[in-house]
């Protein structure tokens, strides 16, 4: 077993990093509040040059503009208990980031947090969302983890500003949340909540009908075995008010659709949008329009690079020639919001484990429908973390 001692803020902390078979077979520590803590650059626990894994992340942004970004990181190269939840903000329109959080239930394990998201609700609360959890016995596998994984969230009332105060960490319902709430046509919020591997009806609709103070499951699609994934579902509302859920699967998109308000699904199927397994994002923009952010064209299935955004004008029938953000090997989990002026913000990871990048591709809509990347409003590869230490500024 090896031990690292800190100090932090005069208190004695010795971290244990364990390995898989030091875990505690019927570990309860996912259940328990996490540690918030706020300044984490002066903590060299946290310090970025201390990161072996930097990715997954998300991206809101407050109605004057502030920008606030989230991913999550670990002192080894691995998904295990060692990671962490970071939140950083940008007063300046991205030029410079300040991580000003870090959501760790304790330390080294053996619990961990991970896939976060960030969310400007309707009434303009900023909601930093998170997964939780231990392992259910001696083997660090996502398989056996998936069940006591639950959602996590903090808020805070004014997104505008850094300096006021968060909420207490709650839990929310089993499962892990990878991608955005969709709030529909009634005021429902729609929370996409997953299982994982783990049981039939993986895939769930999470609602809220009293603005996130509480939520419960209404239906879920069922994802057969031989495919199933780690989902990463997403929720579109359609113009004729049909629910359009689309989510991982191994074979790269499936989709299934409710008629009923997500009570019931229909069997999943292949969706005509070819992908690899692998997170995408969906969202409409503020024309109506529907906005796709996916590796590659639509027709063809690729590995994790191409990173390109597309437009639909048919409510998701036929999408546009697509606009290239990043043609990389590496590039992953597209995130994003657009704000009020028509500005498109997509937030995506690059090479977690050496380059451990977090960047921003920004353009318009009238950009992805021309496809050109050469377009004065399209500006690429901004970054908020760059190489653990570069794009992130001390306090």
């Amino acid at each position: 077993m090896k031990y690292l001692l800190l100090v932090m803020q005069s208190v004695v902390l010795v971290l244990v990093l364990v390995t898989p078979s030091e875990l505690v077979a019927q570990d309860t520590s996912y259940l328990d509040p996490p540690q918030i803590v706020s300044n984490p650059a002066s903590l060299s626990a946290y310090a970025a040059t201390n990161r072996q894994f930097t990715g997954i992340p998300s991206l809101a942004i407050s109605q004057t503009g502030r920008m606030w970004a989230t991913w999550y990181a670990g002192i080894t190269p691995e998904e295990d208990p060692n990671n962490y939840v970071v939140v950083a903000t940008s007063g300046d329109n991205g030029a410079n980031w300040e991580e000003v959080l870090v959501i760790d239930p304790d330390g080294s394990g053996p619990a961990r947090s991970y896939d976060p998201e960030v969310w400007i609700d309707p009434n303009g609360m900023l909601w930093v969302f998170w997964a939780q959890a231990s392992p259910t016995g001696k083997t660090w596998g996502l398989i056996t983890e998936g069940t006591r994984a639950g959602v996590w969230a903090i808020t805070k009332d004014n997104p505008d500003s850094n300096e006021e105060e968060w909420s207490k960490p709650r839990r929310l319902i089993d499962g892990v949340m990878m991608c955005k709430p969709t709030v529909s046509s009634t005021g429902e919020w729609y929370l996409p909540a997953s299982l994982w591997k783990l049981s039939d009806g993986s895939a769930q609709i999470v609602v809220s009908g009293d603005d996130g103070k509480t939520w419960r499951k209404r239906g879920a699609v069922d994802v057969p075995v031989d495919v199933r994934s780690y989902d990463e579902n997403i929720i579109v509302e359609k113009m004729d008010k049909s629910l359009w859920m689309l989510l991982r699967t191994q074979y790269g998109i499936g989709e299934s659709v409710s008629t009923d308000n997500g009570v019931s699904w229909s069997v999943l199927t292949p969706s005509r949008i070819k992908h690899p397994s692998a997170r995408f994002f969906i969202r409409r923009l503020n024309s109506g329009n529907l906005l796709l952010v996916k590796h590659g064209v639509i027709e063809e299935q690729t590995d994790r690079s191409q990173l390109m955004a597309f437009v639909s004008e048919d409510d998701g029938e036929s999408w546009s020639k697509g606009l290239m953000l990043d043609e990389r090997v590496g590039v992953s989990y597209p995130d994003g919001q657009q704000e009020e002026n028509g500005t498109i913000n997509i937030i995506y990871d690059y090479q977690r484990r050496d380059d451990q990048n977090i960047l921003i591709a920004s353009f318009r809509e009238e950009d992805v429908i021309s496809g050109n990347s050469e377009s004065e409003t399209v500006i690429l590869r901004r970054p908020v973390s760059k190489g653990g230490t570069q794009g992130i500024k001390d306090k």
